[in-house]
């Protein structure tokens, strides 16, 4: 039996090898790993600490188990958002993130079956970042990007970031946004809240910053993709609608109304809860929705192939999340034999 291969297109990866590599290149900044144990351990890059970090984000003998586990045919790896390093020299990102696309690389090359890949770049030099995607699909065969939500405070309609979107575009290359260092402040210290409201916050002000700014009418078919659902967006589109209308700011550099850009995005599916994607599903159609773990971190889920299963969509809608849209995406051809799904 045949199937349309699965497709995670929201993993995250950090081997010790490209800890290795990236620490060759800049000793100070790191990655390291401490306090390792069966589970995981603490990962520590410059001076941002992630605690826990799980064995399955640098052991791949665990990530190709829980894949398997998870139902999952194909991941497309993308690097750790703690090595987006922003705040750093530029030449020095720029470096490290060539690294991280060779390894990223190298590890789609040997397992072809298993893995798809994006880069990342030193966003805060747009001229670098640009050539660095270019190389990264042109030379290395990854098939986009992942960006921060935001340069060191600078939102993603900075004009400085123009030659990235016109570069995408010309290689129709895949942007993945994920949200980093949150605008929440000291009323989400507690219960995680940086996390669980912060991080979708993030991803709004990053989508709005790019709907209102006109990037996505001066380029209708870039494919950007916002992780965790694309947080509170597309659950507000009517409020950006409404803005619109009423706010003459919010015309400055639109024609069309902000729906017509929202409806240009793509949204993950990682929302945990059923409703919430048959929303995404009904209101943006199955075509913009894209299957998303967040592996290996504690907010992700093994459970997200099941979690589309389960949702009560229309067959076709759900085999274009799982991984119809994706494969176009990536240029994966053809099927998969299909396996026994521990999770199905």
């Amino acid at each position: 039996m045949t199937a349309t291969p699965v497709i995670d297109v929201h993993a995250h990866i950090l081997t010790e090898e490209m800890m290795r590599l990236m620490r060759n290149e800049a000793p100070e900044i790191g990655p390291r790993l401490s306090e390792v144990d069966a589970e995981g351990g603490v990962l520590k890059v410059a001076d941002i600490v992630q605690r826990p970090f799980p064995r399955g984000g640098w052991d791949l003998d665990k990530r190709l188990a829980d894949l398997d586990f998870a139902g999952i045919d194909l991941q497309v790896l993308s690097n750790c958002p703690q090595t987006f390093l922003y705040e750093q020299d530029p030449a020095l990102t720029a470096a490290l993130s060539a690294v991280q696309n060779e390894a990223i690389a190298d590890l789609v090359r040997k397992h072809p079956d298993r893995f798809l890949g994006i880069g990342t770049v030193a966003l805060q030099d747009p001229k670098r970042a640009a050539d660095e995607l270019g190389r990264a699909v042109s030379k290395l065969g990854l098939g986009g990007i992942q960006i921060g939500s935001h340069v060191e405070g600078k939102n993603l309609d900075d004009p400085a970031l123009e030659p990235v979107w016109s570069t995408a575009a010309e290689l129709d290359a895949f942007i993945l946004v994920h949200p980093q260092k949150t605008a929440a402040g000291d009323r989400t210290k507690d219960f995680y809240l940086k996390n669980l409201i912060g991080n979708p916050l993030e991803t709004t002000i990053a989508a709005a910053s790019l709907v209102f700014s006109g990037v996505l009418e001066r380029y209708p078919n870039l494919k950007i993709c916002f992780v965790h659902g694309g947080g509170f967006m597309p659950f507000q589109t009517g409020r950006m609608i409404h803005g619109w209308k009423e706010r003459p700011e919010c015309r400055k550099f639109i024609k069309e109304s902000p729906e017509v850009s929202i409806r240009r995005l793509y949204f993950d599916t990682l929302t945990h809860y059923g409703p919430a994607l048959r929303y995404l599903t009904d209101t943006f159609g199955s075509d913009h929705i894209l299957l998303g773990s967040d592996y290996p971190f504690d907010m992700g889920t093994l459970e997200c192939a099941r979690q589309v299963r389960e949702a009560g969509l229309a067959e076709t809608d759900r085999d274009a999340i799982l991984g119809g849209t994706a494969a176009g995406f990536f240029g994966v051809s053809g099927t998969v034999d299909a396996k026994a799904k521990a999770i199905a």
